[in-house]
């Protein structure tokens, strides 16, 4: 079959053979241009929707102002335009025009007529809103609705609803049942109940439509920020609406990692070409963002052709179904996640609680606390680990050949290059001295490890780290940081490596996979989504080995049964393997400091932070201590 340009140039040469034979006087001559150009100059245009450049024949509507008022109503979507074939009788033509509007899931396909003339030595367009869409008439517009399909959730271990349909009230203005007068003094008097800004809320009831309810809040309706009866009917216009949202079990849970759902903003509706509508709910923050196009589904589309006229009922020109998002599946369980989100709830510095199964690499909790204000603390924080990074030091020097019985000297304090480095302030004065490795990890001893470095080399840490699973780059399905540990470190910067401090970073979820890994005997990859398991780094190159394994389990156990994690030996569940941390940072005196623990129990591998605390064992103990016994 011929292409449609050379189809329509054919039966263009037929009608002008047709003319010279019947010895007609027509304009058929090789001087004419052909109508095909301006046909795909037309097709070109509305594509762009841009008909500035076509010429449109005189005494007739202008293009451009039409054309935008009649896809005015479409959200921001395009067609795609083409021409195909075009047929010609002396000074007029008929282009057909295929149209290809794209929506998410599915497409509205058409053809319509272009009418053609040749005036004054030229192709023009005699502009119909027929062109536009099939049969559109000039008191018609282009409009589009969406139908939102139902949001998959997201759900936890064993599918536990994360973020599910919750019963909520909408707390709002219904100016339909208020006189103009009321509408501020109204407004001002609800923001101040439900303690939202007034000023901001008065300006947008004020703008709204005089039919129209504008929510000032949502609430969850078992909680205590739903409003009573007598609360609502001091206040006119004022109205409680049940409705059921998206939503995490508590406002906190899980925050930032699940995110929030709620109303498309005006760019999100913009940068969706249509298959977003104001009012539309979508994910704005977290997994609940990321995910979205899988959560939301495909929402159902409508296309009508409105009418100007008043009474006029508007025609149907397009229609497709919506289909159900599918459910977001976690390795994170409620409880665990629960639990965490509770103790950290009075923490005032940034801080977080990872817990991931050793078994299976699944992390169950992943939480960031309200005192660093959104940010996601947890796995991507980017903080010296201080001396939980020790057992990732003590595998180098286990692959250097020292032993757990080794004795290293522990000094009060020891001077690299003019920097002195001391023990914290109250290391116990009996474990001072030539010491056994294993004491030195138990108590802490900084001086031990940096006067032993030379055991240790800088390339050997990064190796022992890797092994561990802290700084290959990983895919979680989330954005998250798994630490970094330089190859290359001298002088006062390597003495400082030594202890975690230094270059050496990293956030709370890779110090769970340390952890984890320890447990575990052999590195652990870090899962989140159930089901896609992140895939494995590239193999460390030199392996954690069985031995080496055994030999981390009894240094990590050591630090409960004989050293600054004593307090943790009475919590039920099993025995506690941990380790405490200390992380000077910045530029005051004294320095502040990170405050750490790790630890594990049965298949659980905890990593806990404060950013700014006293000590590891003093600060992130204690709510270290909370979680292991929230988790029986």
């Amino acid at each position: 079959m011929l292409p449609a340009a050379a189809r329509g140039r054919q039966a263009l040469a037929g009608v002008c053979a047709l003319a010279v034979t019947s010895a007609l006087l027509t304009a058929c001559s090789s001087s004419r241009p052909d109508p095909r150009d301006i046909a795909e100059a037309l097709a070109m245009g509305l594509t762009k929707q841009d008909l500035s450049g076509i010429k449109i024949v005189e005494g007739g509507p202008r293009a451009q102002p039409e054309l935008e008022r009649i896809v005015e109503g479409m959200g921001g979507a395009r067609a795609k335009v083409t021409a195909g074939d075009i047929e010609q009788d002396d000074d007029a033509a008929t282009a057909t025009l295929r149209t290809r509007w794209t929506f998410k899931g599915s497409d509205w396909t058409y053809t319509t007529p272009a009418t053609l003339a040749y005036v004054k030595g030229a192709w023009a367009v005699k502009w119909s809103p027929a062109i536009v869409a099939p049969k559109l008439t000039v008191n018609e517009r282009l409009a589009l609705r969406t139908t939102p399909a139902d949001r998959g959730d997201i759900l936890g271990a064993d599918d536990a609803g994360l973020i599910i349909e919750r019963k909520t009230e909408r707390i709002g203005i219904d100016k339909s049942r208020i006189r103009a007068a009321e509408v501020d003094g109204s407004a001002k008097a609800l923001a101040r109940l439900i303690n939202i800004d007034a000023a901001g809320y008065a300006k947008r009831i004020k703008a709204a439509g005089a039919q129209a309810f504008v929510i000032g809040l949502v609430v969850r309706a078992d909680s205590d920020e739903a409003l009573s009866a007598a609360e609502l009917a001091s206040i006119p216009g004022a109205v409680q609406l049940s409705a059921e949202l998206p939503l995490a079990p508590t406002r906190t849970f899980g925050q930032p990692l699940l995110g929030a759902v709620g109303e498309a903003t005006a760019e999100v509706v913009a940068k969706s070409k249509g298959s977003v509508q104001a009012g539309d709910l979508v994910g704005l923050s977290g997994l609940a963002q990321r995910y979205d196009d899988q959560l939301r589904g495909t929402p159902g589309v409508t296309v009508i052709a409105a009418s100007t006229e008043d009474g006029v009922e508007p025609r149907g020109l397009f229609t497709s179904k919506p289909r159900a998002g599918k459910p977001l599946r976690t390795t994170i369980d409620i409880d665990l996640q629960g639990s965490a989100d509770t103790i950290l709830a009075g923490v005032k510095p940034a801080s977080a609680i990872v817990a991931i199964r050793p078994s299976s690499g699944e992390i169950v909790a992943l939480a960031s606390g309200p005192g660093g204000k959104g940010a996601d603390t947890a796995a991507s924080g980017h903080y010296a680990p201080g001396s939980t990074f020790k057992l990732v030091t003590a595998l180098a020097f286990l692959r250097s050949g020292v032993k757990p019985s080794t004795a290293v000297p522990c000094t009060e304090s020891i001077t690299v290059e003019g920097r002195r480095f001391k023990n914290y302030s109250d290391y116990p004065a009996g474990a001072i001295g030539d010491i056994p490795l294993r004491s030195a990890i138990a108590n802490s001893c900084n001086t031990a490890l940096i006067a032993t470095r030379g055991k240790a080399p800088q390339s050997g840490l990064a190796g022992a780290a890797a092994a561990l699973g802290l700084g290959p780059d990983l895919d979680l399905g989330y954005p998250a940081y798994l630490g970094s540990v330089p190859a290359k470190a001298t002088g006062t910067e390597r003495a400082a490596s030594m202890i975690g401090q230094g270059r050496i970073e990293a956030s709370p979820l890779a110090m769970a996979v340390v952890a984890a890994s320890i447990s575990k005997g052999s590195r652990v990859t870090p899962t989140l989504m159930a089901a896609s398991p992140s895939k494995a780094a590239d193999k460390a190159d030199v392996p954690l080995t069985g031995g080496e394994a055994t030999q981390l389990q009894e240094l990590f156990r050591g630090v409960v049964t004989g050293g600054s994690a004593a307090f943790l030996a009475d919590v039920p569940g099993g025995p506690v393997s941990a380790k405490t941390g200390t992380a000077e940072y910045g530029n005051d005196t004294p320095p502040r400091t990170h405050a750490w623990m790790i630890a594990t129990q049965g298949d659980l591998a905890v990593a806990v932070l404060v950013a700014d605390g006293e000590s590891g064992s003093a600060t992130a103990g204690p709510l270290l201590e909370a979680f292991l016994r929230r988790s029986q």
